[in-house]
């Protein structure tokens, strides 16, 4: 378990927005060589581990992936203010008075905040309002643009959420800036890590792809080099257990276990593959949570329809405050989803394959 947070603890704590995905992809090749018979790259910047099948000819894909949300610089003005623009998805609410970090293309970083007003100066009016993107910027406590010159950073660089990784409460709550989704680069470490003495009846190819949160991209490029017979997108799904989230027609929370998606706006979750988890889970005592995301998606919705088409389902945990500087997550859920996926690697064979795929 210590390992688990550490791990998840190591990868959260690197930038790497979409794009940009390169300090974590080197230390995912840190965590997978030793576990993996080979290590398989895209040229997008997907990573992933492959482990040989004993006795068996098919092949499973396990996603998660590299990118985070972020910003790059766009503008630098006279002041030494620094003008952004959003990579993935951002609600203007959660950002005003937020630190983050720029990163220079030499790999030097330098903490900034996205300014707001006082109270005090806002009329009734404008207290009603958000605040509109264009209009923010990043303060980095310089007096001018030749200032920011100096430090390294020019336009195109990359900015990412500043937040620290901690234990909250009982131990069992963590946060981080980036569990989205370097909780499934973890638990792809992860299921190789505890599989590394077993038997396996599938070729096993298990790691990240890159630029997820803008369109699914590295996932088209992957499951189209690596061919995959079945594969599972590992990310998170939505929390609807704190006040404003319960009395919707969702019921996941944290605490109660893996999430396994039916469908979202890009994937219909594959009905063999999951009558398959469904029966797996019941056998090995595992308890599971289901939900639908009418909106949004995952890596699963462009795996399915990769080469001539593959079966994919998506697992992962609910996280709460998705897409903001702080995101929380259940260590019991995530050491339970690594169970989880690592029973159904073992319940994999040609034969099973076969069932699945009716």
């Amino acid at each position: 378990m210590a390992d688990s947070v550490k791990l998840l603890k190591t990868l959260t704590d690197i930038n790497g927005i979409s794009g940009f995905e390169f300090f974590v992809k080197e230390k995912m090749r840190e965590y997978l060589e030793p576990v993996s018979d080979e290590i398989i790259e895209d040229n997008l910047g997907g990573i992933f581990g492959k482990r040989n099948a004993d006795n068996g000819s098919k092949t499973l894909l396990i996603a998660g992936h590299l990118d985070e949300i972020g910003f790059i610089v766009t503008r630098i003005d006279d002041d030494g203010f620094i003008k952004f623009t959003p990579i993935g998805g951002w609600w203007n609410q959660v950002m005003l008075s937020q630190k983050m970090t720029i990163t220079t293309d030499e790999g030097k970083t330098y903490r900034g905040i996205i300014g707001s007003k006082p109270p005090h100066v806002l009329g009734q009016e404008e207290r009603k309002k958000q605040v509109e993107m264009k209009d923010m910027f990043i303060d980095l406590g310089v007096d001018n643009k030749e200032a920011v010159e100096a430090l390294g950073i020019e336009i195109g660089n990359m900015i990412t959420p500043y937040s620290e990784f901690e234990e909250l409460g009982d131990g069992n709550y963590l946060t981080a800036k980036a569990f989205d989704n370097r909780f499934g680069c973890a638990l792809s470490v992860d299921v190789l890590n505890q599989l590394k003495d077993e038997s396996l009846g599938i070729n096993l190819v298990s790691g990240a792809t890159v630029q997820e949160e803008v369109g699914l991209r590295g996932a088209k490029v992957a499951a189209n080099k690596i061919k995959p017979d079945l594969s599972i997108a590992v990310d998170v799904g939505i929390a609807y257990d704190t006040p404003g989230m319960k009395g919707q027609d969702h019921d996941t929370k944290l605490g109660d276990g893996p999430l396994v998606l039916l469908m979202d706006g890009t994937n219909i979750g594959h009905v063999g593959f999951r009558k398959f988890i469904k029966k797996l889970a019941k056998e090995k005592n595992i308890d599971l949570q289901w939900d639908n995301i009418t909106g949004g998606g995952t890596d699963a919705g462009s795996i399915h329809v990769a080469n001539e088409g593959t079966p994919t389902i998506s697992i992962g945990i609910p996280l709460r405050y998705m897409h903001s500087n702080v995101s929380v997550i259940h260590k019991q859920d995530y050491l339970k989803t690594v169970n989880l996926v690592a029973e159904i690697v073992k319940a994999l064979n040609d034969d099973t394959v076969k069932e699945i795929m009716w």
